[in-house]
């Protein structure tokens, strides 16, 4: 085994370790979603990716990005109703176009969009699914056109998959069930962290990506929920704390 195949490996173990001790009883699904896009830019030499999931009313919404970019990426495909990520959610199947530039046939609104703007030429989605039924979609976003390997692919699948179980209860899985309450609760506090987000953000006349690295920093160095983290910034006096702590390298 060479050297950078034995270093994938080892990423390959922590990553799939790491999440796996997340999934306990009272694990946080946004943090957990976080280190899941984190890991999948590490594996799969992706530049971003992101996660969106369907409320109750199967409408898409972003939940986790390695970037204020992606989100952007994302947030146009919501808003034109077209793209890969909104096909693979539909569809509930891998969606793969390697070069966006000539996808304007098939999405032209998104694709539109994005002609004006420097952004991915790339883009890669893969279902979160329960029994042939999509509940979101994991997206891999890269600047430079091209395909994903198979191997690639399947692992990046075997992500998603592992995001699928993080939200869903084991009973609800036998049953067949997606448990609406607790995609609601993953979308909820999505909102209050990006709100944790602004309040850091203008305080400490940061970006958004900084302010979200010291929110998160500061609920792992601390063993705390990123959404109760958040809370207290937003609505108690947990911002300055926050700010004042060291910027710690992203986990």
């Amino acid at each position: 085994m060479n050297e950078a195949a034995g270093s994938r490996e080892q990423l390959l173990i922590r990553a799939f370790v790491g999440l796996a001790d997340t999934l306990v009883d009272d694990y946080d699904i946004i943090d957990m979603l976080d280190r899941l896009v984190g890991y999948s830019v590490e594996l799969l030499d992706a530049d971003s990716a992101g996660i969106l999931l369907a409320d109750a009313q199967r409408n898409l919404r972003v939940v986790a990005s390695t970037n204020e970019q992606t989100e952007w990426t994302e947030l146009l495909q919501l808003q034109a109703d077209e793209g890969p990520c909104v096909d693979c959610f539909r569809s509930g199947a891998p969606v793969s176009v390697d070069d966006l530039a000539e996808a304007s046939t098939r999405w032209p609104r998104f694709v539109a969009a994005l002609a004006d703007r420097e952004s991915y030429r790339s883009v890669h989605a893969l279902p979160l699914r329960l029994r042939g039924e999509a509940i979101g979609a994991l997206n891999l976003f890269h600047r430079t056109p091209g395909p994903l390997p198979s191997a690639d692919l399947a692992l990046g699948q075997a992500l998603a998959d592992v995001a699928t179980i993080g939200i869903l209860q084991e009973r609800a899985i036998h049953r067949g069930e997606v448990l609406n309450e607790q995609l609601q609760t993953a979308l909820n506090n999505r909102v209050i962290i990006e709100q944790a987000k602004g309040v850091l953000a203008q305080l400490g006349s940061l970006s958004m990506d900084q302010a979200f690295n010291r929110l998160r920093g500061y609920a792992r160095d601390h063993n705390l929920r990123l959404s109760t983290v958040a809370r207290q910034v937003v609505e108690a006096d947990l911002a300055a704390d926050v700010l004042e702590a060291l910027p710690a390298a992203k986990r």
